[in-house]
């Protein structure tokens, strides 16, 4: 279900004086230009409340800002390998305390689920270092042998 858009409120405050000069939902919706339905829940919504503004919604408010959600998200676009508590840390220095997951949270809201952010780099440059260092040394001298392709026995 897509997001619906609000009404504003003198149009809100319209469908009230048109019911209570007591017309129907359906003629004040075509009188408007809404549906029967909105202007219903408008109404219930003054009768319930006897306010036709918007109320805030349930939950606590958001700990990163827009501005704070869009550095990371441009962080994690230019540099995908970038690790959750690296954005932790640069939140950190511009002032904002947040958990790796509200991080997590961010990302998956602005639809980066699939480059989101790693748990773990894959490979540290001090791993590529010593991965390298041992192939080195465990190199057999001379150049590569040429071994011929290898065919199962029995076929």
């Amino acid at each position: 279900m897509g997001k619906t858009k609000e009404l504003s409120k003198d149009i809100r405050d319209k469908m009230v004086d048109l019911h209570k000069a007591g017309m129907g939902y359906r003629t004040i919706g075509k009188q408007l230009g809404e549906k029967a339905t909105t202007v219903g829940a408008i109404i219930r919504k003054w009768k319930k409340f006897k306010t036709t503004v918007n109320l805030p919604r349930s939950g606590p408010p958001c700990k990163i800002s827009p501005r704070g959600a869009s550095m990371i998200i441009r962080k994690v676009r230019d540099q995908p390998r970038t690790t959750r508590q690296d954005l932790v840390n640069d939140l950190k220095r511009a002032g904002t305390t947040v958990s790796k997951k509200t991080i997590s949270n961010t990302l998956r809201r602005h639809g980066l689920k699939s480059c989101s952010a790693r748990k773990v780099p894959l490979l540290k440059p001090a791993h590529v270092q010593a991965r390298l260092r041992h192939e080195v040394l465990n190199l057999p001298p001379g150049p590569a042998p040429n071994h011929p392709p290898r065919v199962s026995a029995g076929h």
